[in-house]
This record gives structure tokens, C-alpha cells and sequence, in this order.
């Protein structure tokens, strides 16, 4: 028997050429994987919450925190072993308030302008690379080594066949990004409004964020704004959108597409993001935060609750972490009330999550909150209540139609954890496409 290689070089490039279709069968599988996860049984499949054990955590160098996530399909058995960043290396906003601004300019970049100034729109030929790296070159001058530290992970996963036989050997940092970044956009690809989105961080989970994003419903978005500590970062991020030809076919599908950096030491920084974030109807939380990205209030006041969105939260992954302001979960779930004279979006009285044990026990948005299991639902039961729904409606019937209004147009929350499953059910098709495709090295008679 073989074992197959996957380095993470290799597996961006194979990721890279994915198409819209196959985008769509990782997706399709993975939402059966969670299906199976929250409403299976030993007896039914290998997917189900019994067969996968809680991760473990241990301390590591440097600040870091090393994860080892075991997890088990009908087919596949495995392990993930993965190093982060712990919670004193990661983004604070309370630190943010007190940032005195060392530059005073954002990056405003689309396919018929660029421009340099927030207040300013021009109707200039889209910007040339040696132009575009011209103006994101405007960075605070205090930047440091710190702020561009990597918040990825580093790692590897290792797939077994179900007698336990070694198939293959996977680097983890662009699996671990694009399977959450997948896991994230199921219920993204169904919103019926995806016009202005706002994403939280510049690494490899905002990147994937984006670029699933843009191919899920790229026709769709006119706006993608990325706020992130760290001008140099982001502006590494929009460098390779801008200038890498694997991005050209996203960037040339839709004239109106446009995109915004803002960085923490912009002077209007929370101004702007307070019009960013009401203006949003995504928001993509992609930072190891140890307090909230945005005040509440931007979203829980009367004019924040008048457009629904959906809010995905995938950075923080301990208790101590959080992206979103715990107000925001409990408005989330809170009853609503029958008689009030303003006009705000449906909520779904639940928080989504990927796991419902785990979220309870290790998503810090969730404790912090306070909320109990009954306010969680879990992902994988959602997602197929909703396809019978929308199946029935396409027969003729009713459907739940309040589910499917929530979930298409609604305020809707998901906070993800990570599940070994993820990296297990995605590592497996990821390897069967390397083998059809020709990428990867085959260590033979392993």
C-alpha cells in the first residue's frame, strides 16, 4: 500500500484549482459528515459524536498551544496534530481604543478604480500591479515583527484506512484554513444577501474566507472590506489578490467588486468600522481575539437590528478567547417581544455551532455568555432540516418557512470550534482529488 504526501505548498496548489463544482461536492460531504455527526449512531456510521474523542490541548513554546484532535468517518480513521498561537499573542480591542494614529489612510482598490482615501471615488482603468503597490504601501510606521507574527497553525494530519493501515500524510496549516473557512460558508452560499462583506483578520482563514467567498457567490458581492491590526498583513493579503493570476478569473467576474483595508492605527479607525460593520451583511470573525472585534452595540442597538446578517466567528478557540461581544450571542437567542415599534430582523432564537459539546465547553463567546445547550443548535442538524424544507417547498408544500426565512435573510450566529471530523472528512477528499489530479508524492510499500 501507498501513502500519499500532501506538503502544504502542494495543497494550496491543488486547492487553488478547484472550480465552483468541486467547491460544492467538498461542501455537499461535509455538511453529511455533520449531519451524520450530530444525528448519527454507532450502528448507523462512523461519523457520529460517539466515535470522536475530545480533543486534547498542552502547552507548548513560545506562548503556543499544541492540539491533538483524533476523529473517525464509516471509511477514514486519523489524527490532527496542530501548534497556535495562544491567547497572549493574539489581537486585543480594548488595546485598540487606546492606538494613536501613526497614518491616516486606507486602500480602497477595485477593477475600475483605486484610490487612497475613504471620502474620494475616481473613475480611473483598474490600477496596475507597480501602481496598486504603490498606494498599499501607506503602512504605520510603527509596525513590528509582532503584528505580522503568523496565527496559523502548524501541524499535520495522518489518515487511516478503517483497519487502522497508514494512507496518507498531510501538512495542516491550508487544510486547517479551508475546511473552517467551508464549514463557514455553507450557510453563507444560501444567504440572500451577500452584498457587502466584512472580514476580521489577513492570514490564511481570512484568505480562504474571501476566496470560497468569491467563488461560492461571487457575482453577488460588491464589497469586501478587511479590517485587521496589522496594515502590513492585510496588505500582504490584497497584494496576492491583486496581483496572483490563480485570483485573476475571481477578480474578473464581477466589474463591481471592490475592496477596503483598515488598519488598528487608522485615525478614524472606529468610526469607520462602526459603518463598516452596520453596513455589512457578512461578517467574517477570523482572529485568535481575546476581546470583542467591534462594540456590541453596533449591532445590538435599534439601528444595528434592522438588517439581518450573518456572523461567522471561527478564530478563538479557547475560553479565554472571543471575536464576538457576549451581548451579541444573547440577543441572539433572546424571546422576542410581540409588541415593539421598530423594525428589526428575524432571529432564530439559537446560536449555530459545529459542536455543541465543544462549544459548551471551550468557545469562550459561549461561556462567556453564558448560554445554556438548549440555546445552541448544531450545524450539521440545521443545514439537513433545512434542504428536506426547501425540498418539500419545491414539491409544493410549506416547508418550515420561518427556518428557511432565518436562515436565507435573518440574523443569524455560527461559532465553530473545530472538530477533528472536519480536517478528516475534508483530508479524505482532498487526497482523492490529489490522486486523480496528479499532485502529491506516493511513498510506496509503506
Amino acid at each position: 500500500m501507498s501513502l500519499t504526501v500532501l506538503s502544504d505548498t502542494v495543497i494550496r496548489s491543488l486547492l487553488f484549482s478547484l472550480t465552483l463544482e468541486d467547491v460544492i461536492n467538498l461542501q455537499e460531504n461535509l455538511s453529511e459528515a455533520l449531519h451524520e455527526y450530530s444525528t448519527g449512531t454507532q450502528e448507523t456510521t462512523g461519523c457520529c459524536s460517539t466515535n470522536q474523542p475530545q480533543r486534547i490541548s498542552i502547552p507548548a513554546a513560545n506562548n503556543q498551544t499544541t492540539l491533538f484532535m483524533p476523529a473517525s468517518t464509516s471509511t477514514s480513521r486519523g489524527i490532527k496534530i496542530a501548534t497556535l498561537a495562544t491567547a497572549s499573542e493574539s489581537i486585543r480591542y480594548d488595546s485598540l481604543q487606546s492606538l494613536n494614529s501613526s497614518y491616516s489612510t486606507t486602500s480602497t482598490l477595485n477593477s475600475q478604480s483605486t484610490s487612497s482615501s475613504l471620502s474620494t471615488s475616481t473613475s480611473t482603468p483598474m490600477a496596475t500591479p507597480a501602481s496598486l503597490m504603490s498606494k498599499l504601501s501607506l503602512a504605520p510606521s510603527n509596525s513590528t515583527a509582532a503584528s505580522s507574527q503568523s496565527t496559523s497553525p502548524m501541524g499535520s494530519l495522518t489518515l487511516l484506512t478503517s483497519t487502522g493501515a497508514p494512507y496518507a500524510f498531510l501538512a495542516a496549516s491550508e487544510l486547517t484554513a479551508f475546511r473552517t473557512a467551508l464549514a463557514a460558508t455553507i450557510i453563507f452560499r444560501r444567504r440572500t444577501n451577500v452584498h457587502t462583506v466584512v472580514v476580521f483578520g489577513a492570514g490564511l482563514q481570512a484568505l480562504w474566507h474571501i476566496r470560497l467567498a468569491l467563488l461560492l457567490r461571487g457575482a453577488d458581492i460588491h464589497h469586501i472590506h478587511i479590517v485587521n491590526r496589522s496594515f502590513d498583513r492585510a496588505r500582504q493579503l490584497m497584494t496576492e489578490i491583486y496581483t496572483s493570476d490563480s485570483w485573476a478569473h475571481l477578480r474578473k467576474a464581477n466589474e463591481k467588486l471592490d475592496f477596503s483595508i483598515i488598519g488598528a492605527g487608522y485615525g478614524e479607525y472606529h468610526r469607520i468600522l462602526k459603518e463598516r460593520v452596520r453596513k455589512a451583511d457578512i461578517i467574517f470573525c477570523c482572529t485568535p481575539s481575546t476581546t470583542p472585534l467591534f462594540p456590541a452595540e453596533h449591532l445590538t442597538s435599534t439601528e444595528g437590528r434592522k438588517k439581518g446578517r450573518y456572523l461567522s466567528a471561527v478564530g478563538s478557540y479557547r475560553q479565554q478567547m472571543i471575536e464576538l461581544h457576549p451581548d451579541i450571542l444573547r440577543q441572539a437567542v433572546a424571546p422576542e417581544h410581540k409588541h415593539h415599534h421598530h423594525k428589526h430582523a428575524q432571529k432564530g432564537g439559537v446560536v449555530v455551532v459545529d459542536s455543541l459539546s465543544a462549544c459548551m465547553k471551550e468557545a469562550g463567546e459561549v461561556k462567556q455568555a453564558g448560554l445554556t445547550a438548549e440555546q445552541l443548535v448544531e450545524i450539521g442538524e440545521l443545514v439537513m432540516v433545512k434542504k428536506a424544507s426547501m425540498m418539500e417547498i419545491a414539491a409544493g408544500g410549506e416547508g418550515e418557512v420561518g427556518l428557511k426565512k432565518w436562515l436565507m435573510g435573518g440574523n443569524v450566529v455560527y461559532k465553530s470550534v473545530g472538530l477533528g471530523l472536519m480536517d478528516i472528512c475534508v483530508g479524505e477528499d482532498v487526497v482523492t482529488l490529489a490522486k486523480e489530479r496528479g499532485y502529491g508524492k506516493p511513498v510506496e510499500g509503506f
